[in-house]
């Protein structure tokens, strides 16, 4: 089969995602243009006439099937380039510009929701990584319609609805590898701040990990109000702080490097893979302040190595993780949610202290994810609905 793939705003959570397709049906013929991940207003509004363009003859292949990110605005790169209106077309939906969180930074125009909109429109079908993706999709959408002052016409919610369906990001069937009970080099890693002993039946700072791209969105002050409140509280913790640093980086993370360097173990991005499923397998809880999440990869392979949850009840979480893994949201009253955050941090960490030394909690939830999310299991879903799709428009 002959697929176009299209990233009109390549960030490295759809790099993720096309590569594993890519490399998990290589007897597909792929073509992939992508664009960029800068200049965000100008790349979706800009794209179909970047791509028309400047790829006129690429698009112009014959092909079985366009897959392309919400990011590409497709209504205008059909009218563009007319041969794309004869292949059967499939929508991947990694966000929607109806869930992101107000704020003075944030891209507040109506433009990019509309254009959300007009390539669900323009496709045949429509795919969310999560329900929480669609649902807030449909429901953004629905709420914009209403404001539009005239000429409206009904039934658009229905029909996206339709042609709407869930189908996860895949996690690489590596990422659910168990820790080795009693490595050293784990060990090692947290015992590098403090010093404290780690063998069996021998008390220890429990381990925190936090996952997250270093914006706003993320939550740092968030972050900052739970690790205020554990400090009252006078647990003892460790914490490896992961994530990608950009060059406007909240000033919370200075705040926590300093205040808190006597807790953290990890500050920053790690180097290489490896060292990330290390810190991944070797941390006791996965700790989450997102004020906008839609699938949550970096805190699904953590749980996936075997973290217990520390997630607020808010946005995509509640689908994957039980109530007992997830604190109160608090809204915008942060202290109140930091102190729900630090009850289920102590409650989390009893039952680590309370398991066997070769047990890991986490283990159970895992092993659930794995049949959720794996490649291994979703690998079959991807095949055989784009088949389908490039099949149903064969045949029109």
């Amino acid at each position: 089969m002959r697929v176009l793939l299209l990233s009109a705003y390549d960030a490295a959570s759809h790099q993720h995602w096309y590569r594993q397709l890519m490399a998990g049906l290589p007897h597909w013929d792929w073509t992939l243009l992508t664009l960029a991940p800068r200049y965000f207003s100008w790349r979706i509004r800009g794209n179909s006439l970047s791509w028309a363009f400047n790829e006129r003859e690429t698009l112009q292949r014959p092909y079985d099937l366009v897959l392309a990110t919400s990011m590409t605005d497709l209504s205008a790169l059909r009218g563009l380039v007319p041969a794309l209106t004869q292949v059967p077309t499939l929508v991947y939906f990694h966000e929607n510009q109806f869930a992101y969180p107000e704020s003075d930074r944030a891209f507040k125009a109506v433009e990019p929701r509309i254009l959300n909109i007009y390539t669900a429109l323009a496709a045949d079908r429509v795919l969310f990584n999560s329900a929480y993706n669609r649902d807030s999709f449909l429901a953004g959408a629905a709420a914009l319609l209403k404001k539009l002052p005239d000429q409206v016409p009904p039934g658009v919610i229905g029909l996206l609805q339709a042609r709407s369906c869930v189908l996860p990001v895949p996690l690489a069937d590596a990422s659910f590898e168990p820790a080795l009970p009693g490595d050293a080099s784990f060990a090692a890693r947290w015992g590098a701040a403090g010093g404290e002993g780690d063998s069996a039946g021998s008390a220890r700072p429990v381990r925190i990990l936090w996952s997250a791209r270093w914006e706003y969105d993320k939550g740092p002050q968030r972050l900052l109000a739970i690790l205020r409140e554990l400090e009252t509280r006078q647990i003892d913790y460790r914490l490896c702080l992961l994530g990608q640093r950009f060059r406007h980086t909240p000033a919370e993370f200075d705040e926590i490097g300093v205040r808190f360097a006597h807790r953290l173990v990890q500050f920053g991005f790690a180097p290489t893979q490896q060292d990330y499923q290390a810190w991944l397998r070797s941390a006791d809880l996965v700790l989450s302040t997102a004020e906008h999440e839609f699938q949550g990869l970096a805190v699904l392979e953590a749980l996936a190595a075997g973290c217990l949850p520390v997630l607020p009840d808010r946005l995509v979480y509640p689908e994957f993780v039980p109530a007992s893994g997830l604190y109160a949201d608090g809204g915008n009253d942060i202290e109140t949610e930091a102190r729900h955050a630090a009850c289920l941090i102590e409650r989390q960490a009893a039952r680590i202290a309370g398991s066997a030394p070769a047990v890991r909690p986490g283990e159970n939830l895992s092993a659930q994810l794995r049949r959720r999310f794996a490649w291994a299991s979703l690998k079959g879903d991807y095949e055989s609905l784009l088949l389908a799709q490039a099949q149903a428009g064969a045949g029109a």
